[in-house]
């Protein structure tokens, strides 16, 4: 601020600026040492790594040489660099709309609970877990093998109520005594005609997975000229000793086992299935044919053996899951909080004009409620952006290329191996351009809150 003064009171002439009061100097001295510690802070943590971030880009991996935009070139060239992208497009088009939509779901239905509150902190309480302990969560549960995962376990047991599983998964004959073809199914080693009898002495079963109803093996009764019959046991005495091949005390016969008599050309002519003692009579054979008797594979079927979700097929759905089940009660309280605001009349006004529910979520409470939405979807795309934890702990080391996203792949490169810190630089600043829409989005929305 200027004003004019007398050019006689003034010795030189002219224009002299007026000082300002000195209170106008000590509110600004006030102001600047508390915006101090912020800039500083910033400047450090912010401005200063962003500045050195783009140096580094422009310099090899040891950073003593200049390579300009050869770690960029590397980045655009590097399959890694692709699937971690598209993985990112992935990431942004389902996680963000996802945990919203369940948010907005549960802040609306919940809201007409009795117990509400309880079924919100339910919902909310795996924020509370942090991202590697949930990653460590959903790894175990979704370990390919049944008796390590439960969701596999669970599965294998409702396909277990619903279906027939085998009694003997990997039992096998005691050699000399049966030979195994396509895999497992267990046939004799000759063709036998009508009148005879064929055992299987089968190992591989132990004692505490044979059936409730299982009993002490008994030798076969004597075929006619239309039977053939045989005992099929596990050729093992508790405690050791005993003879191979023979029914003996205190070896155990298998019931449920089916026989089938297989003629020459590959059907079956005839079969049986074992009782509590082992034996079994296959009946109504012609005395003019040979047959090999055979234990189908069915038997000793493996069974249910766990779906792959930790391989590269599946990982990227277990990993968004993951989020989903952290994330979801966050949209939740935030839209909550927006809808607890809200204005109630236009919906009750809505109610007596005749409209349903339905038409009330969507011509008035959605509506209303976009504002908060879309803080929490955009919020949402940030974070989805950078993720990092999830995608580092649940992953095994065959699916982690399949899994790749830009934060995991700038760690990998810089510190996990890869000691290329200028194609490391040249990624962040690439996560950094693509984070920069989404908060200057927020940036704007929070703006424009506060101007009304």
């Amino acid at each position: 601020m200027t004003v004019l003064v007398d050019a006689a009171a003034d010795p030189k002439g002219g224009e002299q600026p007026v000082r300002p009061p000195k209170g106008r100097w000590r509110r600004t001295a006030i102001i600047a040492s508390f915006l101090a510690p912020a800039l500083v802070v910033l400047g450090a943590l912010v401005v200063y790594p962003i500045i050195y971030t783009i140096y580094r880009s422009f310099y090899s991996a040891s950073g003593d040489e200049f390579v300009g935009l050869d770690n960029y070139v590397t980045m655009f060239t590097n399959e890694a660099t692709f699937t971690a992208i598209r993985n990112n497009v992935m990431w942004v088009i389902v996680a963000p709309i996802t945990c919203t939509v369940l948010g907005l779901i549960f802040a609306v239905l919940l809201e007409k609970l009795k117990w509400k509150t309880a079924f919100k902190l339910i919902i909310f309480m795996p924020m509370a877990i942090s991202m590697l302990a949930a990653g460590v969560i959903f790894r175990s549960m979704f370990q390919e093998d049944p008796n390590l995962g439960v969701v596999n376990a669970t599965i294998a047991g409702v396909q277990n109520v619903f279906s027939d599983a085998s009694s003997y998964p990997g039992a096998r004959p005691r050699d000399g005594f049966g030979i195994i073809a396509d895999g497992s199914t267990i046939v004799s080693e000759a063709e036998l005609q009508t009148g005879s009898s064929q055992d299987f002495p089968l190992v591989g079963v132990r004692q505490t997975d044979l059936p409730a109803d299982a009993a002490q093996a008994e030798p076969a009764p004597a075929a006619n000229d239309t039977q053939i019959t045989g005992t099929v046991f596990l050729d093992v005495v508790p405690g050791g000793g005993g003879v191979n091949g023979e029914i003996e005390q205190g070896k155990s016969g298998l019931p449920g086992i089916r026989v089938d008599a297989v003629a020459p050309d590959g059907a079956v002519r005839g079969y049986a299935t074992t009782g509590a003692g082992g034996t079994y009579t296959i009946e109504g054979l012609s005395p003019d044919e040979s047959y090999r008797v055979a234990l189908p594979a069915t038997n000793f079927d493996q069974g249910f053996q766990g779906v792959a979700w930790l391989g590269p097929s599946l990982i990227n759905a277990v990993i968004i899951l993951s989020y989903v089940w952290i994330w979801a009660g966050f949209a939740m309280v935030m839209i909550a909080s927006g809808l607890s605001a809200m204005d109630r009349s236009l919906q009750e006004a809505s109610r007596v004009d005749g409209a349903n529910e339905w038409q009330v979520f969507t011509k008035i409470t959605a509506p209303l409620l976009s504002p908060v939405l879309i803080v929490v979807f955009v919020t949402l795309v940030i974070n989805v952006l950078k993720i990092f934890d999830l995608v580092y702990v649940i992953p095994p080391g065959v699916s982690k290329p399949a899994a790749n996203v830009i934060a995991v792949e700038m760690w990998t490169v810089s510190f996990g191996g890869g000691a290329n810190q200028g194609l490391g630089s040249a990624l962040a600043l690439l996560l950094l351009i693509l984070v920069l829409p989404s908060m200057i989005i927020n940036v704007r929305r929070f703006r424009e809150e506060r101007g009304r």
